[in-house]
C-alpha cells in the first residue's frame, strides 16, 4: 500500500467556502451535493448505498476506514458516494475477517477523498446554510477554474438520478419455491431490503426503474415493493404512474424512501426538497399507530408535504419524525398500500423497525 500523506486536497462550497486538508483517495475532482451522515459505525453501508449516489459524504465520526472492509457489509456493487470528507482516516484495518482496508477499496474504485478536515466546523456550516453543491479536487492550482466548473453543475432539485444505479436487466433473487412472490421496482435498492424480504420466504424479480405495470404484473407476483434511490422524485413519471395502477388495483404495495415519495405522489402529495435532509441511525420517530418510538436509520434530502398528507382523505399519516414533525409513513384508507421515509433494515442502524418488513407479509397473506 502506497499514499502520499502531503497531497494536499480541498473542498470548496457553492459560496465559496473552502476547507483544506490531505488527500487519501484518488488524485483528481469530483462534484457532487454536499452532505453529512451522523451515524457512528457502518461507514462501508453508507459508502454503498446507492441512495448516496451524486453526493459528497462528510462523516461526523471521528475516526473512519479504522476497521476495514468486508464484503458482506457492501449495500450495491460498488462505492456509490461522489467523495468523502472525514477527520481521521485510518490506513490500517484492525477487524481480523476484514476482505481489505478502506484506502485500497477506494483506490480500486477511483474515489477522490480527503481527511483532516475540521468536519465539527464544517457540518455546522452546512446545517447552517443548507444543502449545497460542492467540488472536492486534488488540483490546488486550478481552483479558480474548478470554481466556475462548480457554477455550471446541475442541482440536485429537479435532478433524476435513479437511472444511474438501477439494474439494466431484471434478475432473481431468493428460492424460487418460496411461498411468496414480490415484485420490486429498483430505484437504487438496498441489499439489506432484499435480505429482509428474502427472509422472510419471499421469492423476487427486481425490475428497472422505467418498467412499467403490465411488465411487472405479467411475472403475477403476490404484491409490489418500490425501493429507496437517489436524487428528486418528481422527475420520475414511470414509477409515479405504476404505483398508482398498483394502488388502484388494490395489490400489496410497500414503499421505502424514494419509494414512499412516489407512493406520495402518486395520491397528489407533493414533495420538496429539505433545507438539510436526514442522514443518520439515531433519527427518532413515533408510531402513531401503536404510540410507540422508534430509533431509525434515515437518509433522505426530499420529504412530502405534511398539510398536503393531512388533507388528504384517503392518507393516514402512520409515522412522524419527532426532530422536525416531518411525515415519517403513510398508509392508504381502504387499500394495501404502506410507506416510510425511513430505512427498516437499516445497515447501518438499529432494528426497531423490522415489524415493517412482517406488515408487508401480512398484506400477501391477506
Amino acid at each position: 500500500m502506497k499514499y502520499n500523506s502531503r497531497n494536499k486536497a480541498v473542498l470548496i462550497l457553492a459560496d465559496g467556502t473552502q476547507f483544506f486538508g490531505k488527500s487519501t483517495g484518488i488524485d483528481g475532482t469530483s462534484f457532487g451535493e454536499i452532505c453529512y451522515n451522523t451515524g457512528m459505525t457502518g461507514y462501508q453501508e453508507i459508502f454503498t448505498d446507492p441512495s448516496y449516489y451524486g453526493q459528497l459524504m462528510v462523516t461526523t465520526n471521528a475516526h473512519i476506514g479504522n476497521y476495514g472492509v468486508l464484503n458482506y457489509d457492501a449495500q450495491s456493487k460498488g462505492v456509490k458516494i461522489s467523495g468523502l470528507i472525514c477527520k481521521n482516516f485510518s490506513y490500517v484495518q484492525t477487524r481480523p475477517g476484514a476482505a481489505g482496508d478502506l484506502f485500497s477499496y477506494f483506490k480500486d474504485q477511483k474515489i477522490v477523498a480527503i481527511s483532516d478536515v475540521d468536519t465539527r466546523a464544517l457540518v455546522s456550516y452546512i446545517r447552517d446554510n443548507g444543502a449545497m453543491n460542492a467540488v472536492l479536487t486534488t488540483n490546488i492550482g486550478k481552483i479558480d477554474k474548478i470554481q466556475n466548473e462548480l457554477k455550471e453543475f446541475p442541482s440536485m432539485d429537479g435532478l433524476e438520478l435513479a437511472s444511474k444505479v438501477s439494474t439494466k436487466k431484471t434478475y432473481f433473487l431468493g428460492n424460487p419455491k418460496s411461498k411468496y412472490k414480490v415484485a420490486v421496482l429498483d430505484l437504487g435498492v438496498k441489499q439489506n431490503i432484499l435480505n429482509h424480504l428474502i427472509n422472510r420466504d419471499v421469492y423476487l424479480k427486481v425490475f428497472p426503474y422505467n418498467s412499467n405495470f403490465e411488465t411487472l404484473s405479467s411475472w403475477k407476483p403476490d404484491g409490489y415493493f418500490i425501493s429507496n434511490g437517489p436524487g428528486d422524485p418528481k422527475p420520475l413519471f414511470s414509477a409515479q404512474k405504476l404505483a398508482k395502477k398498483i394502488i388502484d388495483k388494490n395489490l400489496p404495495l410497500f414503499g421505502i424512501c424514494l419509494g414512499h415519495q412516489i407512493i406520495a405522489i402518486a395520491n397528489k402529495i407533493p414533495t420538496y426538497k429539505m433545507f438539510n435532509g436526514h442522514r443518520g441511525i439515531n433519527h427518532p420517530v413515533i408510531n402513531h399507530e401503536t404510540g410507540k418510538g422508534e430509533i431509525t436509520s434515515q437518509n433522505h434530502g426530499f420529504a412530502i408535504e405534511k398539510k398536503a398528507a393531512e388533507s388528504n382523505k384517503d392518507i393516514i399519516i402512520t409515522h412522524t419524525h419527532l426532530n422536525d414533525r416531518t411525515v415519517a409513513g403513510i398508509r392508504i384508507k381502504s387499500k394495501k398500500c404502506f410507506s416510510v421515509q425511513y430505512h427498516p433494515e437499516a445497515a447501518p442502524g438499529p432494528n426497531d423497525s423490522n415489524y415493517l418488513f412482517d406488515e408487508f407479509i401480512n398484506l400477501l397473506k391477506n
